[in-house]
């Protein structure tokens, strides 16, 4: 073998090296965004879970608080229109505009829900109504799951926005369009405990 056929030889072989290097990194890209996909699709589970809770909710509110029907379509329209931005999040989990309207309408029907309940605490029977009782326990441990989902779906969303900033990842990121994906960032409001005084 002759000098021109070694140097020939390893220059395919560091061809071969750079190909397969290149197909390792955009495989490992995929497997990222598959992730942060499949972690958004556990936040859609618990959110619809949420959802579909909250009519009930409601109904059950109803039958005591006849005085409070705005604060009751204010949560109904609240869940609404957050269902219509879960589906819009759902069909493009990443995406900058989804997740913020995503956002937008959970921090809107969260603060419905906030309302609800401060005015649940003026009406001890329905206070006091098992169905509330259970459905609002519910209600707290779905918003739990959202939580843990939602910090599930933002870990795999930094580990795929790293890797397609990193060098030599982002050559190849910005080669087949890998774009960035946005994080689901939610206030999180807890609910105030009801004030006892004996004075």
């Amino acid at each position: 073998m002759g000098p021109l056929t070694i140097t020939i030889l390893v220059l395919f072989g560091i061809i071969i090296f750079a190909v397969l290097y290149a197909v390792g990194i955009y495989n490992k890209l995929v497997t990222l965004r598959n992730q942060f996909k499949n972690a958004f699709a556990q936040i859609d589970v618990q959110l619809k879970r949420r959802y579909d809770l909250i009519p009930s909710l409601v109904e059950t509110a109803k039958a005591y608080m006849k005085h409070e029907r705005e604060t009751l379509e204010a949560v109904i329209a609240a869940r609404n229109q957050a269902i219509s931005s879960e589906k819009q999040a759902a069909a493009a989990p990443g995406n900058s505009q989804a997740m913020a309207s995503l956002a937008g309408a959970e921090n809107a029907l969260s603060g419905a829900l906030g309302r609800l309940f401060a005015l649940v605490e003026s009406y001890p029977d329905l206070k006091a109504n098992q169905t509330m009782m259970q459905l609002s326990e519910e209600l707290t441990s779905t918003e739990n799951r959202v939580a843990f989902a939602r910090q599930a779906f933002n870990d795999a969303v930094t580990s795929y926005n790293i890797s397609c900033e990193v060098f030599p990842a982002s050559v190849i990121a910005g080669s087949f369009g890998f774009t960035p994906a946005s994080l689901l960032e939610i206030e999180t409001t807890e609910r105030d405990a009801p004030r006892v005084s004996f004075s």
